[in-house]
């Protein structure tokens, strides 16, 4: 593999995902005062960076004779790394009255491995940052400092390395098998293609492997989830569609996503936890429209996790102020906040109709192109489930997150607005969530392929408008009649439960039998070393017979004859 073009960069070749992870290095050693300035500048410069650069492979490095591309640019990983250095940038303003250092340090190593990924040309590349991720993630998890989140980080950290060593393991069988290291497509059905498979699969949420997203981003800092919700699984998404474009498997896996979200969201207590789940559900959007593998299924894929990314963090970071003022996002706990709180009611407001998919809101005029694709190439079963998802996303989303949180009943509390940075985020999130909604043009020009597309046909706009006002029609019915599930303390199962309680048996079991093994080496070492001085003793103790007295006469006997054989063997 070599360089196609030369880096015209003001860097040179250097990744826009480096100056994240170099610069985050000097976070540690500055003053509080110029930390919040030096972290806005960051991403800012990372995307003059990446302004600069030509498409093409860059940064290509040799070592041990194998050639490394740090540097990819095209139009897949173009996308994905502007909205990433976007939501970097969201990010840091909205913790920018964060204290202490290391939280801003680990998510702008985060952030700068996210993007470093994204633009990694070769696996082994992809694989050191792709653990950058995991690494650097979970300190946001950490920094809650209570036991229940340092026990999610560390099952969350589990689950991530897990997902790199397979990724890992893909690499070197498949390195193997081609001699190549390049990251590109690849076959499901090779053991290699399998492997990465997986890897990308776990950290993408795929059904029966998501719930560490549900068990760890709640768990997070009110400023740490909103990081969480825009790398991660985005990162998956993007290299799902460098390497495995047009895989079938991801069509039915993708529509499951969409769909079993919406029932654990309906009866969820905890908000953040109803956002997660609404995060899997708009993830199943994209792994279809990947799983389609048109030009126009891709681009919508990548369009949507572009979308997705503002407007998710737009509603983790609604979530997080209310936590910050109240302490608590349970939606039996909260009502009534709009009265205290009215820009951050808006703002959730905007983010709810954009994740809705509201005509003239950035989800309307991204998630059309999969639907539209998954009709154009004959997917009707998947079409249905698509579109009882994007009604479910409504009702959860769009309706019971600023509904129970600001409107539902008077819950007596009264606190201060949000802090004046994390206004300020919400209103550029907000702003460019409407802005892509209202012009989508210039979302449609850095789409990987040219496609032409009018999000705002008159058939569309009627079939998405009923289709909302249906399902508010349906929240206001189960509403009325005492039918929809109420906001109740509770704690409910998902597929981890299998694993968990399986997994506890599994671990119980191999507890007892190594105990019961230790016990016996144990035993066994103790009676061997018993035996061991028992014989000692017999042979060198006391009464043995190396220790008798012997007459004076045997000892110059003896003496006598070595002496003899001694001369003996001299003489001879």
């Amino acid at each position: 593999m070599t360089a196609e073009m030369v880096p015209t960069g003001a860097l040179g070749g250097l990744s826009p995902g480096l100056i994240l992870i170099i610069g985050a290095l000097a976070v540690p050693f500055l003053k509080e005062q110029a930390r919040g300035p030096y972290l806005l500048l960051l991403p800012v410069l990372a995307f003059f960076q990446l302004m600069s650069l030509d498409h093409g492979l860059m940064g290509v490095v040799s070592v041990f004779d194998i050639e490394l591309v740090t540097l990819r640019v095209d139009r897949l990983s173009f996308i994905f790394g502007t909205i990433f250095l976007i939501a970097t940038l969201l990010s840091m303003i909205y913790q920018y009255h964060v204290k202490g250092w290391m939280e801003h340090t680990a998510g702008m190593i985060y952030a700068g491995s996210a993007v470093g990924a994204v633009f990694s040309g070769d696996l082994v590349s992809l694989f050191l940052f792709w653990e950058g991720t995991a690494i650097a993630s979970v300190f946001l998890i950490w920094a809650t400092r209570t036991p229940e989140a340092m026990a999610a980080g560390q099952r969350y950290l589990i689950v991530q390395v897990g997902s790199g060593v397979l990724l890992l393991a893909g690499t070197m069988v498949h390195y193997g098998q081609t001699g190549s290291l390049a990251f590109d497509s690849f076959d499901v059905e090779t053991t290699a293609g399998l492997l990465i498979f997986l890897s990308f699969g776990i950290k993408c949420a795929f059904p029966l492997m998501h719930n560490w997203l549900q068990d760890a981003y709640p768990q997070a800092t009110v400023t740490g989830t909103v990081m969480l919700s825009a790398f991660t699984t985005k990162l998956a998404v993007y290299a799902l569609a460098r390497g495995f474009a047009g895989t079938e498997i991801l069509v039915p896996i993708g529509a499951v996503m969409t769909a079993f979200p919406i029932f654990y969201a309906v009866i969820e207590n905890d908000l953040r936890r109803v956002l997660a789940y609404s995060l899997n559900n708009q993830l199943g959007f994209m792994v279809v429209g990947i799983g389609i593998g048109t030009e126009l299924a891709v681009s919508g894929a990548a369009a949507h996790a572009f979308c997705h990314i503002l407007y998710k963090a737009l509603l983790f970071m609604s979530m997080g102020a209310v936590l910050l003022r109240t302490g608590t996002v349970k939606g039996s706990e909260l009502g009534g906040l709009y009265r205290t709180m009215p820009w951050t009611a808006t703002f959730c407001a905007i983010g709810a109709a954009s994740i809705s998919a509201f005509p003239l809101f950035s989800g309307f005029v991204s998630k059309s192109l999969i639907i539209s694709a998954a009709m154009k190439e004959g997917y009707f079963v998947t079409w249905l489930v698509l579109l009882f998802a994007s009604a479910g996303v409504f009702h959860h989303s769009g309706i019971k997150i600023p509904f129970f949180a600001f409107f539902a009943h008077d819950s007596g509390m009264r606190p201060k607005e949000a802090p004046t940075n994390m206004l300020i985020a919400m209103a550029i999130a907000a702003t460019l969530c409407i802005g892509i909604g209202v012009f989508p043009g210039p979302l449609y020009a850095i789409l990987p392929y040219d496609v032409s597309y009018h999000a705002y046909s008159l058939e569309h706009v009627i079939t998405q408008l009923q289709l909302l006002i249906f399902s508010a029609l349906a929240f206001t019915v189960l509403m009325r009649t005492g039918l929809y599930p109420p906001e109740l303390r509770s704690t409910n199962l998902d597929s981890d439960w299998i694993w968990r309680k399986g997994g506890g048996w599994v671990l119980g079991r191999l507890e007892a039998a190594w105990r019961g093994a230790s016990a016996a080496l144990q035993q066994g070492a103790i009676r061997g070393v018993q035996r061991f001085v028992a014989n000692l003793y017999k042979a060198h103790g006391p009464e043995s017979a190396l220790a008798r007295t012997r007459p004076s006469g045997y000892m110059a006997l003896w003496m006598t004859l070595l002496l003899g054989v001694f001369m003996l063997f001299a003489f001879i």
